[in-house]
Order: C-alpha cells, then sequence, then structure tokens
C-alpha cells in the first residue's frame, strides 16, 4: 500500500484533550488533494488509526487533523498526544473518502457529537466554495469544543449546544423541516449515531439519504453470526457474533495481511466469490461496496445466506 511521509509542521492544543496537528510533505511539496470527508490512516507506533481530514482539499499544502485523548483506547490518540512533537515524522496512506457528500443533494443536513465535528469542516469548507446548501447541528461537552469559530462561519445555519435536551429538540426540529431530496449526514460516537438515525426513520427518512461516519470497528455493534465457506477447500464455518471473519480465518490457519484490524487500513482486504456483504470499513469506496466481491475481514461481516471467501 503507497504510504505517504510527513512532517508535524504545527501543533495546537488550547483545547482540553484535543491536539490538533498540521502534517506537510518534508520538501514543501503539495499534497494529494482529497473529497469532503475524507481521511488518512496514521501510522501511530504500533497501530493505525484513521483520522478525519480538516483542511481545503484543493491542493492543499497540508494536511489538519484534531485527535481526541482516549486513555482506554488503543493507543493512536495517546501516541499522538504524548509522543508526537513539532518536527516529527509519521507515515500515514494517502486520502480516502467513505463519506463524500451526495452532490445531487437539494440540502445537506450535518449532525456531529464531539470529536465527530472533524469530517463535517472539510464538507463545510467545499459546501462554501460550491454554493451549496448546508446546515450543522453540532453537540459537545462544555470546554471540549473544536473548530466552532470555523464551522460558524461556513455553515449556512448553525445550532451549537452543550446539552443533549436542546439539542435532542433541535434535532426534531431540522429532520422534519428539511426539504425533499435533503441528505442527512452523521458521525459521533456509535449511541448518538444511532440515536440520530432511529429519529430521522421515524420521521420518515430512507435510507438512502441517511450517511453515517463511524470511529472505526470500536463504534460497531458485535454483528450478527454469519456462514463463511472458503472456496478452495469447501470448509464451511459459523462466525460467531463479535468475532471477526479475519479472527476465524486466523484460527484456522490463513495468514491474511492486516495492521489496524479496524476497517481503516486496507490490509485485510480479501475477495469474495458469492453472498451479500455488510461493509462496516472505512476504506473501500461506493463502487468496490457495490460490486460486491471484496471486503475487509476485520470488520464486515456477511449479511445472510452463506459468505463464500475466494481463499
Amino acid at each position: 500500500m503507497r504510504t505517504l511521509k510527513l512532517v508535524v509542521t504545527a501543533v495546537d492544543d488550547t483545547v482540553s484533550g484535543i491536539r490538533t496537528l498540521a502534517l506537510s510533505d518534508p520538501d514543501g511539496a503539495p499534497l494529494p488533494s482529497f473529497t469532503p470527508g475524507s481521511h488518512i490512516v496514521l501510522e501511530c507506533g504500533a497501530v493505525a488509526n484513521a483520522y478525519s481530514l480538516t483542511g481545503d482539499g484543493t491542493a492543499p499544502d497540508s494536511y489538519e487533523i484534531s485527535v481526541l485523548r482516549c486513555d482506554s483506547g488503543s493507543g493512536g490518540s495517546l501516541w499522538l498526544h504524548d509522543r508526537v512533537t513539532l518536527g516529527d515524522t509519521v507515515i500515514a496512506s494517502p486520502p480516502r473518502s467513505a463519506f463524500a457528500p451526495v452532490l445531487r443533494a437539494r440540502k445537506h443536513l450535518l449532525v456531529a457529537a464531539g470529536i465527530g465535528i472533524t469530517p463535517m469542516v472539510s464538507h463545510l469548507r467545499s459546501a462554501r466554495v460550491w454554493g451549496r446548501h448546508t446546515e450543522l447541528l453540532y453537540v459537545h461537552r462544555p470546554g471540549r469544543a473544536v473548530h466552532v469559530d470555523t464551522v460558524t462561519r461556513l455553515a449556512d445555519d448553525v445550532s451549537i449546544h452543550t446539552g443533549r435536551a436542546g439539542f435532542d429538540s433541535a434535532l426534531r426540529t431540522a429532520l422534519a423541516g428539511q426539504p425533499f431530496g435533503a441528505h442527512l449526514y452523521v458521525c459521533g460516537p456509535a449511541a448518538f449515531i444511532a440515536d440520530v438515525t432511529a429519529a430521522a426513520v421515524e420521521l420518515g427518512w430512507p435510507d438512502s439519504r441517511i450517511h453515517l461516519e463511524h470511529f472505526g470497528s470500536v463504534a460497531l455493534d458485535p454483528g450478527e453470526p454469519f456462514t463463511a465457506r472458503i472456496a478452495s477447500t469447501g470448509e464451511q464455518f459459523v462466525v460467531e457474533a463479535g468475532v471477526s471473519l479475519l479472527e476465524a480465518l486466523e484460527r484456522r490457519g490463513f495468514d491474511v495481511p492486516n495492521l489496524c484490524r479496524k476497517g481503516v487500513c486496507g490490509e485485510c482486504r480479501i475477495p469474495v466469490a458469492g453472498g451479500a456483504i455488510t461493509h462496516r470499513d472505512l476504506f473501500l469506496g461506493d463502487d468496490d461496496r457495490r460490486a460486491g466481491d471484496t471486503l475487509m475481514a476485520c470488520v464486515s461481516r456477511g449479511d445472510g445466506g452463506t459468505l463464500e471467501v475466494a481463499l
């Protein structure tokens, strides 16, 4: 997999518990452009994590990310908070997006909680350039707001909250008042995403107009059991809830390349010969998902019937 060598050119610890970094090419060369909602995967010591890009995606000279410190996490955020400093070099994947805006949408309703505001920033930057109508609802803990000045300047309508009661009321009003053809984008903790999605469905939003950005596999539920079959041998087995296909294959002696085990790096991509897939990664694009002939074994699962793996 292609990687980028980047140097830390700015560090901002203004907001308690949130570190914002600017990453640039060591020689000052322009970086690959990216679509709104894109992320990069950073090698953070022994782990790899995905972080949303908050800057301008058109010929950027740096990538900006904001990282929430998570003391109980896998170590990526702690590494970036405690080990990385100005002038250090990091390794990243090129930008990828599984959360791009739908260009034909009549309006874009962005709903974020906490650090889930980060992918919305690039959405708003692009919307301002192209004249797309946007509305943002953002809820955060007191003292933990990030990018507020930026999103307030960029969005057509902004509603910012520090309590769920006021936010929930504003959310239902916003969901009920959107024009036909509006699309909804949601990012935040798993429970928050579930609550917003449930409210949208209750108010008649179709799945095709609801777009979600999770924080990797830690934000995913255990999933349903499914049956997998190895195409080369005919071996068939059940992958239980809470067990990934990657883990099930490793237990059977298959050496599947992997790195992040969170659905962000793309290392554990394996071919699929048949069966329906529930894609839960942050790596594959829409075309790959529609093709249905590949999945990320660390997080994605079979969706009823038997999933035939081309190994």
